[in-house]
Formats: structure tokens, C-alpha cells, sequence
């Protein structure tokens, strides 16, 4: 079974958390480690947001890591991410 790499957003509520977003990364563990240790985050881990890189194992999710985050680090990290994301589908297109 193909193993599977994709960030998810998610925010707290008074219920849990729920997720909002989620980006996918692809196969390769090395750009979504790389990728994700250069997502901003918060020092406080009472912050409301979320990142988690997620990877599927046999179909199931597993969590890898998990940064919390302010709304301006998220918008800084989705834009980071849409980049990157961009430029690694590109690359590929003309290899």
C-alpha cells in the first residue's frame, strides 16, 4: 500500500477540533518534512489553530507533527505552502 503525505488545518471550538483545510503532499516523506519545518508557529500550545503533517498508513491517518499557530502564521503558512506546492508540480511537468 502507497504511503501518503497532506497537512491538515484545523481550529479549536468548545466541541474539539474540527478541521477546515488540508493540503496534499504526495509520496515523498522528505519534501513533506522539508515543507513542513519551514511552517511558522506560536511558542504557546494554547493557540486555537493547528497544522498536523499527516501521513496514511494502510488507509488510516496517523499524525506526525503538530504546530500551533497564530491566524497571521497561518496565513504566512498557507501561502508558503500553495507556493511550494506550485513549484513542485511544475518541476515535475517538465522533468
Amino acid at each position: 500500500m502507497k504511503t501518503q503525505f497532506y497537512i491538515l488545518l484545523s481550529l479549536k471550538t468548545a466541541q474539539g477540533f474540527v478541521n477546515y483545510g488540508q493540503y496534499f503532499l504526495g509520496d515523498d516523506r522528505q519534501i513533506a518534512d522539508e515543507l513542513f519545518s519551514q511552517l511558522k508557529s506560536g511558542k504557546d500550545f494554547n493557540l486555537p489553530l493547528h497544522i498536523d503533517l499527516m501521513e496514511t498508513v494502510n488507509e488510516l491517518p496517523v499524525q506526525i507533527k503538530t504546530i500551533y499557530c497564530s491566524l497571521e502564521d497561518v496565513g504566512a503558512n498557507c501561502k508558503l505552502i500553495t507556493r511550494e506546492l506550485f513549484r513542485l508540480k511544475n518541476l515535475e511537468e517538465i522533468t
